[in-house]
């Protein structure tokens, strides 16, 4: 049996490398090809490795690399129309995946279309639903109340968790909190670090002057990317002892972080399996902000506030994201009251993720398709 199996961010990455290790160790069998990322590449030789590539965000991002992403839409669909496997897997990445699936129904038309971890379109379009219904052949996804919203246009649909919460489990460390010490989590990406770390550094130098006690501490994902940090806070006028930038310390510093502000994103989801206090930060260029306002119909942006129906965590976003709100929030944080109200809600939101095993659901489901 062929399978494809296409992501295009290093979440996905991630997530798609634990599927192709469930479904090898069920059926060895298997050929396994498509695109992905480093860990998705280790685990199945035959995907390449393009989450570089192909890790861009916002519209304007996009816009910029619309003819590299045209390209390998063509490129895929072709090498798929050629294989003729008997199963697409789609992992996440909804504005190259959800495309795909529709060339691949056209030129495939006997290939399985499964989709792990299912695309926000109940939070961008809603009326794309049963158009998704029409394409996929499984729906697989990762929040509890999407399961009636495909089901009801149709499609086959399967809550398996989410993959995030064994992962945070398994590598917690819940005695090592230090109080007073701030995290600062502005994003994986260059893009990100650029939009949101400036802000921080103005956190870090207005706190310095009414919270002396605080101590500030971030983790990039690579060495080069902690030195793009480095300078941006030279040429702020932040003193190294003021803000501590160390790759390769993101769970460690959730485990041990007192409070926290955290750019939207897989993050925040992560920041509260940790248990870990934060306010959700989130800047992104004026043209695909104003877009997404025009698009977007909820309330929240961070999922912790979607699951309840309620604002768990204080959302600052655009304008509101600035230092000021930053350190206000912090101090609120801080408050015990406070602060055992917004951990009350965050575990009763995590709770909705179901226990752990995602991806082993996720390779039962798909198997079961055959």
């Amino acid at each position: 049996m062929k399978i494809f199996v296409v992501a295009g961010e290093k979440s996905g990455d991630k997530q798609g490398a634990l599927l192709i290790r469930e479904l090898l160790e069920r059926r060895p069998d298997l050929e396994i090809e498509g695109l992905g990322g480093r860990q998705m590449h280790e685990a199945a030789p035959a995907v390449e490795d393009w989450a570089d590539a192909a890790g861009v965000i916002g519209l304007v991002d996009v816009l910029r690399h619309i003819r590299f992403f045209a390209r390998r839409l063509r490129e895929m669909t072709e090498r798929i129309a050629a294989a003729q496997p008997e199963c697409l897997i789609l992992i996440d990445y909804p504005g190259f995946n959800q495309r795909l699936a529709e060339r691949v129904r056209r030129v495939s038309p006997n290939t399985r279309i499964a989709y792990f971890i299912a695309p926000m379109v109940w939070a961008w379009h809603r009326g794309r639903i049963p158009k998704l219904a029409r394409v996929l052949d499984l729906m697989m996804c990762t929040f509890p109340f999407e399961k009636p919203l495909f089901e009801t246009a149709g499609l086959r649909t399967e809550f398996v968790g989410h993959p995030l919460v064994e992962d945070i489990l398994a590598r917690r460390n819940p005695d090592v909190r230090e109080k007073n010490l701030i995290g600062l989590f502005p994003g994986s990406r260059r893009r990100e670090i650029e939009r949101h770390f400036p802000v921080f550094l103005d956190v870090v130098k207005m706190a310095r002057l009414m919270h002396p006690e605080w101590r500030f501490m971030t983790s990039a994902s690579t060495e080069r990317l902690a030195e793009t940090m480095r300078r941006m806070a030279d040429e702020a006028g932040v003193p190294q002892e003021a803000v501590n930038i160390t790759p390769g310390l993101y769970h460690d510093l959730m485990d041990r972080a007192d409070a926290a502000l955290v750019t939207s994103g897989t993050a925040t989801l992560e920041a509260a399996l940790h248990e870990l206090p934060f306010a959700l930060v989130y800047r992104v260029a004026p043209l695909t902000y104003m877009v997404g306002r025009l698009l977007v119909d909820i309330n929240w942006i961070g999922m912790v506030n979607i699951l309840q129906n309620r604002t768990v965590t204080t959302e600052l976003i655009q304008g509101d994201f600035n230092a000021e709100n930053c350190v206000e929030e912090l101090e609120s944080l801080m408050n015990p009251a406070e602060r055992a109200q917004v951990l009350a809600g965050m575990r009763e939101s995590v709770a909705r993720l179901g226990h752990g095993g995602a991806a082993a659901k996720a390779a039962e489901a798909v198997l079961s398709l055959f």
